[in-house]
């Protein structure tokens, strides 16, 4: 497990994942209404460890706790944090169901372009069912698969049936809009300055 403290408040912590056979990444989020946890993911070798230090800061923020998910392949162990902190699960209304199949449960569901919990706002990919999320207070882009380290696009491989990668980078072109500082992805290294240029490299 190697944790980053990016920002006063805001974390990147990684995980070894069984079933990439590699580590993934995971971001806490401490703002002053919420404690936010998107695609959380226990280190197995380490969870005493990671418990113990998650419990320190959800006790020290005195807020609640809200795990959001990228896509629901990344529920991770969203169940764990929930049942743990009787934490608010959210999920997009097209997908809740393959969401609350892998948590146990759902407690609230969004719409892209919602305000959610800390202010995150979750964005469209050309995957209907995964959003990039973006964390104004950080000028952070949080991403599951969409966006990995470089930053790059995913594998067309990994697009729904008759989406190519020229419609993956059109979906998130709106994302150039935005003051990008910070790209943390699930899938190799962040780009920690200068996300709006590398965005741009990316998109072409």
């Amino acid at each position: 497990m190697e944790v980053q403290e990016l920002a006063p408040g805001l974390w990147r912590w990684t995980a070894f994942h069984p079933e990439w056979q590699e580590e993934v990444g995971c971001v806490s989020y401490e703002a002053p209404d919420a404690v936010v946890l998107i695609d959380p993911l226990v280190p197995g070798p380490e969870a005493e460890r990671f418990w113990r230090a998650l419990d320190r800061d959800v006790k020290s923020a005195g807020a609640p706790v809200h795990v959001l998910l990228t896509v629901f392949w990344h529920a991770r162990s969203a169940r764990e944090v929930a049942e743990r902190y009787d934490a608010r699960v959210w999920a997009p209304t097209r997908g809740r169901a393959a969401i609350e199949r892998r948590v146990g449960r759902v407690t609230d569901t969004y719409r892209l372009g919602d305000e959610l919990p800390g202010s995150t706002v979750p964005l469209k990919t050309a995957r209907a069912s995964e959003v990039v999320f973006w964390i104004p207070a950080h000028r952070a882009l949080v991403a599951g698969d969409v966006i990995l380290g470089g930053p790059r696009l995913c594998p067309e491989s990994w697009l729904p049936e008759k989406r190519s990668l020229d419609d993956l980078a059109d979906s998130l072109r709106p994302l150039l809009e935005l003051p990008v500082e910070r790209i943390l992805v699930s899938h190799g290294e962040p780009t920690l300055a200068g996300g709006r240029e590398a965005l741009a490299r990316m998109l072409g």
